[in-house]
């Protein structure tokens, strides 16, 4: 196991942190923006503030990563390593 963590897997805790820390606010201003009974300034409004939110505070930004590699496919997330390494760690 490396000493360092890969700079992948750093992006995606630093996503995963700014998703859960952002969650409510994000989900009030979608549902202002959404919602066709308001007013469209009210809305307007809404959707300029959701715009401000920074690139990791979307939940697209989230993905599973193997958190010794950071590979970003096969990774078996009871375990959070990918498809290789969890043979080695057996």
């Amino acid at each position: 196991m490396p000493g360092a963590p890969n700079i992948r897997v750093l992006r995606d805790i630093k996503a995963r942190n700014g998703v859960n820390a952002n969650e409510i606010t994000r989900r009030a201003y979608l549902f202002v923006a959404r919602n066709q009974a308001l007013p469209p300034h009210v809305r307007y409004q809404a959707q300029l503030q959701l715009n401000t939110f920074g690139r990791y505070t979307r939940p697209t930004t989230v993905k599973n990563r193997c958190m010794v590699t950071g590979r970003g496919r096969g990774v078996m997330s009871e375990f959070g390593l990918c498809r290789y390494q969890q043979y080695t760690f057996t």
